[in-house]
């Protein structure tokens, strides 16, 4: 099992600084990293970089057994930085760009960092002060080393840095011992998840795991050197690093970062310009865009609503407004991957009714990540497709009835373990070798995985049910006054914590805004109302066992992860 991938690629591409140096032979003058800024690379100059920050690095000390941390918004930069500590044997840490400081700073002492690439913009990230362990920082805008003062980061930078001057001051080149010679099993990444449940857990992936998942996922789907992939989802994150980056390098494809947050408005312009044939999301963006624009277009008027309870006219209209959606894509989009979380099925029975090149994956960071997914044209309405050749999984001690139960796997891309953590690492490993996902499922007979939810959040039912909260927030969240919403047991009733669209009701409410009291007390009642009428309609749609008891409303929005999944453990705690 640990060498299946190796059949797909060629002998001498043993860790991920050798795919590089393997694509820049192939696609020299290609297109490699690019971003909106104007910044861009061709595989030749990729390779030619990462080498001169492996050679920094080196003349510098940093080699195999030390950790370099990444924390830095998406762009080439991060690219470069990230093979350039690859090739002189050292581990990446990346660090996602929205972590706190005192996170950060938890991040670089758990890891005994040596050495840290920062954007500018990042730098205040560091303000908690660095351990002893960080002996240079350096940053990733221009590569200039920047002065630490008793463990601050000073800025601007008063030692000349320049990658070019200190690669010609050292007498080190790559060609010497210590470039390129990771082994499979080394570790290639610690990467700190901000999950859904507390505690950050630094996973290890080594070169075997990376590299076999990002040529595993070639066989669902085939990534050809003309592919322009636009990133919208942070480097730092599995999702976007395995199959948004290392993916794009292995095949001679291209990859534009964009500089600001992903809104509609700041997208429309860029898609239009790069016209991407690729893209990987979250849910939350598609759905974002679905509820905002096209469902509110297909339900305008009594007739379109009646037109849309019937399938062949349904699928006539979502074809329509599905070429409006491709439209806004840029027109050439054959890849949309949707990851991370549930996509609603809503919205899923959309995008499958008209036609939109939508794909979904499934895994986790700790098996970097993917393990399952299907392409545009094999489809399968709410799963997660086929398991990826190259991966096993089986389901743990299913239920006799509804044969649902743990999702298991094992494989070249599953982690070494968690960094510095044996009792969690044991933990989370079935005692022949399998990692537990924490994921309830179905596998059919023809393979295809069926997520049911997370086993940590399943509610057990007075009756002895199993309840799952991300059904009913599925239906919750199709309600055009949601969302959002989160389903937990509180005071032993089934309780939803609902945000509200709050802006549509406080239109309806615009005459009353000289009475502020009488505006605050109206707006209450509204919100009182939809809560109460929401859980009416929610009750006709779910289970008998897992029907609503209480409603609660959330007035802020709920805080999330890097795939914008609801940090649930803040909220159960309230509970």
């Amino acid at each position: 099992m640990m060498d299946t991938y190796k059949k797909y690629i060629p002998e001498e591409m043993c860790n991920l600084p050798m795919m590089i140096k393997n694509s820049a032979k192939l696609f020299a003058s290609r297109p490699s990293l690019t971003s909106v800024d104007g910044t861009a690379y061709t595989y030749e100059e990729l390779d030619r970089a990462t080498q001169h920050v492996a050679v920094m690095l080196k003349s510098a000390g940093v080699g195999k057994g030390n950790n370099v941390a990444i924390l830095a918004e998406n762009s080439p930069h991060w690219g470069i930085s990230y093979f350039g500590t690859l090739i002189c044997g050292a581990t990446t840490v990346p660090i996602l760009p929205d972590f706190r400081p005192t996170e950060v700073r938890s991040i670089l002492e758990h890891a005994a960092v040596k050495t840290v690439f920062i954007s500018g913009k990042l730098v205040s990230r560091l303000n908690e002060g660095l351990p002893d362990t960080v002996e240079m920082v350096i940053n990733t805008d221009d590569f200039k080393l920047l002065d630490i003062v008793k463990g601050v980061v000073s800025e601007p930078a008063g030692t000349p840095g320049e990658l070019t001057k200190l690669n010609e001051e050292t007498k080190i080149s790559v060609d010497d011992k210590g470039f390129y010679e990771a082994a499979g099993e080394d570790l290639a990444s610690i990467i700190y998840t901000s999950g859904t449940t507390g505690r950050s857990k630094g996973v290890m992936l080594t070169h075997t795991n990376l590299l076999s998942n990002a040529v595993q996922s070639g066989t669902v789907h085939k990534v050809v050197p003309e592919d322009r992939w636009l990133s919208v989802l942070p480097l730092a994150h599995t999702y976007e690093c395995t199959i948004g980056m290392l993916v794009t390098l292995l095949n001679g494809a291209m990859a534009q970062y964009i500089d600001k947050a992903p809104t509609a408005a700041y997208l429309k312009p860029v898609l239009k310009k790069f016209q991407p044939t690729t893209m990987l999301t979250v849910p939350l963006i598609m759905e974002k865009i679905y509820r905002a624009t096209v469902k509110p277009a297909l339900s305008k008027s009594a007739p379109l609503r009646l037109l849309m309870k019937f399938g062949p006219t349904r699928k006539l209209l979502s074809k329509a407004a599905v070429k409006k959606l491709m439209d806004f894509f840029g027109g050439h989009i054959r890849f949309f991957g949707i990851g991370g979380a549930p996509l609603a099925p809503d919205v899923e029975r959309f995008l499958l009714d008209g036609g939109f090149p939508y794909a979904i994956g499934y895994g986790l960071t700790e098996t970097s990540p993917m393990l399952a997914g299907f392409n545009p044209a094999n489809a399968v309405f709410h799963s997660v497709g086929k398991v990826m050749e190259g991966v096993t999984i089986r389901i743990n001690n299913p239920d006799p009835v509804t044969k649902e139960g743990e999702i298991v796997a094992t494989g070249s891309n599953i982690m070494k373990g968690y960094y510095k953590d044996e009792e969690k690492t044991r933990e989370v490993f079935t005692e022949d070798g399998y990692f537990r996902t924490g994921d309830l499922g179905i596998m059919d007979k023809k393979g295809i995985i069926y997520i049911k939810g997370r086993s940590k959040n399943m509610i057990l039912g007075p009756n002895g049910e199993n309840i799952y909260p991300e059904e009913i927030e599925a239906v919750l969240n199709s309600n055009a006054l949601v969302n959002e919403s989160l389903v937990m047991e509180y005071k032993g009733k089934l309780t939803a914590r609902v945000h509200l669209k709050m802006e549509v009701m406080e239109e309806q409410l615009q005459h009353l805004k000289e009475n502020a009291a009488e505006y605050t007390k109206q707006l209450q009642a509204k919100a009182d109302e939809a809560l109460a009428e929401l859980m009416i309609q929610v009750n006709q749609h779910v289970a008998r066992n897992s029907k609503l008891q209480a409603m609660i409303l959330q007035v802020a929005p709920f805080e999330k992860t890097a795939t914008h999944k609801i940090k649930r453990f803040l909220y159960q705690q309230l509970a």
